[in-house]
């Protein structure tokens, strides 16, 4: 049956997932720039309450994902000191050159150094030039989920080319589309793209925090007879 991940930018967004039946959550700070590494006290108080698998996510600032070394060097300390604090499930990151390819070498190193914990490579993946070499790339680095929303700016727009990264991915590595997912498209994407889990930010209109309703028809839609 397929899951739902749900992106949370504070910790009572994570609560509100989890009691709303969120099968994992992605959490981070700054949702204005599209996520960065959140605080370690954030888990400090997720943990033991949260039913759910918590993946956090690894950026040190928004903006383009080519780092400097510096900058690198942030994300290692930051995969070493949540993975030693065994209180996340994984780690969510993404690294570009700036020819727009996969850092194989850098997000091979983090995947190392979160081992044995899950990698997801999130949708710094849309913006390399060729999204067929990016998936190999993003295989060869021993990462077991891709977010990605096709190229496009949401996964409604791109469907075509989930379903054609989720057919040459096999059961190498998992396709999971994101990027404006709701209940609204859920549905047509799991039928476009039979996807085994789907990443949305559950939140509506204005909404600040992720919506417990809105997750909960996530999971009715998908879950839905056919």
């Amino acid at each position: 049956m397929p899951l739902i991940e749900i992106a949370c930018f504070d910790v009572k967004s994570a609560l509100i997932a989890s009691e709303a039946g969120a099968d994992r959550i992605e959490l981070c700070d700054n949702a204005d720039v599209g996520g960065t590494t959140p605080p370690l006290e954030w888990l400090y108080v997720t943990q033991g309450v949260v039913k759910c698998p918590v993946n956090v996510m690894i950026r040190p600032r928004g903006g383009n994902f080519v780092y400097t070394n510096s900058e690198f060097d942030a994300m290692k300390n930051a995969v070493q000191g949540l993975k030693s604090s065994r209180m996340v499930d994984g780690f969510v990151f993404g690294v570009l050159h700036d020819t727009q390819t996969i850092d194989i070498e850098r997000t091979t190193e983090l995947v190392n150094l979160a081992d044995p914990l899950p990698c997801t490579f999130h949708r710094a993946f849309d913006e390399a030039k060729d999204l067929p070499q990016a998936l190999e790339d993003v295989i060869s680095c021993g990462i077991k989920t891709i977010l990605t929303s096709g190229g496009a700016s949401t996964a409604s727009q791109g469907t075509v080319r989930l379903a054609q990264l989720a057919k040459n991915a096999g059961d190498r590595i998992v396709i999971m589309p994101g990027g404006g997912v709701r209940s609204s498209n859920i549905d047509s994407l799991e039928k476009e793209t039979r996807a085994g889990i789907y990443h949305s930010s559950a939140l509506l209109d204005t909404d600040t925090l992720a919506n417990a309703q809105e997750i909960k028809n996530l999971r009715a839609r998908l879950h839905q007879e056919p």
